[in-house]
């Protein structure tokens, strides 16, 4: 059985260095086998403000069933003032719909976090809001979260990221997410 991974993130920005990052980590993870799916940019900002007025039932759904069945799970947000981006926190917002499950929010799912922002102080507020929220929906962050300084030339134009640390680095995420997933695979079978 192949483990299942969503991969949640990006800008509205087509190509964003967020979710070059999102992809190259979601990339690793099905180097391990695992079958990976991403919601981008595009996705997210397609959605209405979860529960507003123009919500409307069916909004979201691909997100929320991909993430009930996932094994894991992979957020990617830049840094904007500070914190997250509205674009992420409001895709995520759409997970209050898993409330009543049995595995309710992120509950038993590894989640790895990649932080993107051009400065380091960013990256690390947007990576500690982060760990905060998946905490709050009962998620596992992995030990590495990726914080990824964004700058010209970080990606190559087919996406291949340039720099070794940073690429380590998601690399890692990709990794753990997997190695976290396998684990809490065999808890439950033990079960």
């Amino acid at each position: 059985m192949a483990l299942s991974i969503v991969a949640i993130g990006g800008t509205v920005s087509a190509g964003s260095t967020t979710e070059l990052a999102l992809r190259l980590s979601a990339a690793r993870a099905g180097t391990h086998g695992a079958q990976v799916s991403v919601f981008g940019g595009e996705y997210l900002a397609a959605l209405p403000h979860y529960r507003s007025a123009a919500h409307r039932p069916g909004d979201g759904e691909a997100l929320v069933e991909a993430v009930r069945s996932a094994d894991g799970i992979i957020i990617a947000a830049p840094g904007y003032h500070g914190s997250i981006s509205g674009l992420v926190k409001n895709g995520l917002d759409y997970l209050e719909d898993l409330a009543k499950d049995a595995r309710p929010y992120l509950d038993g799912r590894p989640v790895g976090l990649i932080a993107t922002a051009y400065g380091d102080q960013a990256t690390m507020s947007t990576m500690n809001t982060l760990r905060s929220i998946v905490h709050a929906l009962r998620g596992w962050p992995t030990p590495m979260g990726a914080t990824v300084r964004t700058y010209t030339g970080l990606f190559s134009p087919n996406g291949e990221c340039l720099d070794d640390r940073a690429r380590m680095q998601l690399e890692i995420v990709g990794d753990q997410v997997v190695q976290g997933a396998l684990g809490f695979a065999g808890q439950r079978a033990a079960l």
